[in-house]
């Protein structure tokens, strides 16, 4: 049975600006994907019901004619 290695040693060293302006950078991002997100997810219901609507109608207008 092998033995379990130990974790790595955390980091000491402070961080540095670049560092921080990188994790900063990808806060934004992610935060922008999840505003976009969730403005997709509040409109969505909307657009498939209106597809599926507009469906129905193009169906009912082929069995009627």
């Amino acid at each position: 049975m092998s033995a379990i290695p130990l974790p790595a040693e955390p980091e000491t060293e402070p961080m540095i600006d670049d560092e921080r302006e990188k994790l900063r950078a990808e806060i934004r991002k992610i935060t922008a994907e999840t505003m976009k997100i969730n403005a997709e997810a509040r409109w969505y219901p909307y657009v498939a019901v209106a597809g599926t609507f507009a469906a129905a109608l193009g169906l009912l207008k082929l069995l009627g004619s």
